[in-house]
């Protein structure tokens, strides 16, 4: 290989493999460093592919358990066969980092294995156990996305403490689980393994399940993931948790300000994740980090260092993989002259439950702070014709839409399919169309996004319409 590059990626996550990618299709000659043996980073191989394969096995495996029948579809003997439940997963993986290796090969986009860390702003050495190779390149984008973090009291041994990555590769089915974090992960994880037969319990410090997100979310979630058995115990702060050797013990002060203390095979800390720039060797080039672990970055998404540029994870703003992605083709664009655009407040979030979650634009938490006014339109799931036809009748969509220009400020859905029916939302928001322009247009019936239809109806001040 000619090891001088245009462009020069480290990371191969979401953000960094759609920044090569769109480089190379701008005709820039790209190089991508990955310091582990496939591509793809935390998303593709021990986040949120494999956390949606689990959620999709351990579904199907609930309504065969608790639907089927009402379905008129008898199963005798039923059973959960643990080693191909995870070997599915493990080869949805595979097929997916296999999509990738096509994706470099295509592109013409040279993949380089090892641990990136900078030598001064046009050069990088890329080192494995045996050896060194040196890179040069006019321009450089860090995405080495994000780590799972702890808290004070629990120290993450990977054994009987554990993170999301662990847990997506058991040997056998945990008899029971405490989860440190009702966040996006937490309830997803609790929602693999409750349907499955493990006894879980969540532990949150807020006054509420997913606490980034509306709190009308939260509460129905509650309510649903309870439906489970999952035991949820809010406004609880952990004080610290311990490997016994066959178990792990957390303790706690609850909403009752008393000390309490629980056992279980695992406990799984869930409560975020931090910026991972281990090994860039920063200094070298002058960049520092903040006090979250984040690079400061500009508009531009320019480091201190004018062709040193970061995105996904490592920087500010929400983690998710599609941010990253969006950063990616941005920050690809940006040097090719271009003037690209994102629009941070309408990145949609998802929670991959059932019924999913899904979030775009202001919660009414965040309106009454700023003391915007709005209007709300809600249309419950039990009244979805869709919805009754396949046994989901679970949740809501809500919108908030402001009085005077009919302006949409958020959506905020609970419910069937709520993770594929956001996108219209978002392009709704995006383009400034009003509520009243939303419920104007055809919406097939039935379908799950009816309900949307009939929300934009409630908030401007009609009826529901729809079944």
């Amino acid at each position: 290989m000619n090891n001088q590059y245009d462009i020069t990626v480290i990371g191969s996550g979401p953000g960094g493999y759609v920044s090569a990618i769109r480089a190379s299709q701008l005709g820039y000659k790209v190089a991508i460093v990955e310091k582990y043996n496939t591509l793809g980073g935390t998303c593709t191989n021990v986040g949120c592919i494999p956390a949606k394969a689990l959620l999709d096995s351990s579904e199907h495996y609930h309504q065969a358990q608790e639907q089927f029948k009402v379905h008129g579809i008898n199963l005798d003997n039923l059973s959960l066969d643990f080693t191909q439940f995870i070997k599915r997963k493990s080869e949805v993986v595979r097929q997916n980092t296999s999509g990738l290796i096509y994706l470099m090969k295509k592109n013409k986009i040279d993949v380089y294995q090892g641990t990136g860390s900078f030598i001064d702003q046009t050069q990088i050495k890329v080192s494995t156990a045996d050896q060194e190779t040196m890179l040069t390149s006019k321009y450089f984008i860090i995405a080495t996305g994000s780590k799972p973090s702890s808290i004070p009291g629990v120290i993450i041994d990977k054994k009987r403490i554990i993170t999301s990555t662990e847990s997506l590769s058991f040997s056998s089915r945990p008899e029971s689980m405490i989860i440190i974090g009702g966040g996006v992960i937490g309830v997803e994880l609790a929602s693999v393994y409750a349907r499955i037969g493990t006894r879980v319990t969540i532990i949150e410090y807020t006054e509420s399940l997913i606490p980034t997100m509306d709190r009308e979310l939260g509460k129905t979630l509650f309510k649903t993931l309870s439906k489970l058995n999952i035991n949820i115990l809010l406004k609880s702060k952990v004080q610290s948790a311990t490997n016994t050797g066959s178990s792990a013990t957390v303790n706690f002060i609850n909403d009752e300000a008393k000390e309490q203390e629980l056992t279980a095979d695992y406990c799984l800390v869930a409560v975020g994740r931090r910026a991972y720039t281990d090994g860039l060797n920063l200094g070298a080039v002058g960049i520092e980090t903040e006090k979250s672990g984040k690079i400061k970055v500009n508009e531009q998404l320019q480091t201190i260092v004018p062709n040193i540029y970061a995105i996904g994870d490592v920087i500010d703003g929400p983690m998710l993989a599609h941010k990253a992605e969006d950063e990616g083709t941005f920050v690809a664009e940006v040097i090719d002259g271009q003037k690209p655009h994102i629009n941070y407040k309408l990145i949609p979030g998802v929670v991959y439950t059932w019924p999913e979650v899904a979030s775009s634009g202001a919660t009414e938490e965040e309106l009454k702070a700023k003391g915007v006014e709005y209007t709300v339109g809600k249309f419950p799931y039990s009244a979805s014709a869709r919805a009754r036809a396949s046994m989901d009748t679970d949740g809501f969509v809500k919108v908030l839409v402001s009085p005077k220009y009919g302006e949409v400020l958020g959506v905020h859905i609970i419910g069937p399919r709520a993770a594929d029916v956001i996108a219209q939302a978002v392009v709704g928001m995006e383009y400034e169309i009003t509520a009243r322009d939303m419920y104007h247009i055809s919406y097939a019936h039935p379908t799950y996004s009816e309900a949307l239809k009939d929300a934009y109806l409630q908030a401007a001040g009609q009826g529901a319409i729809n079944i």
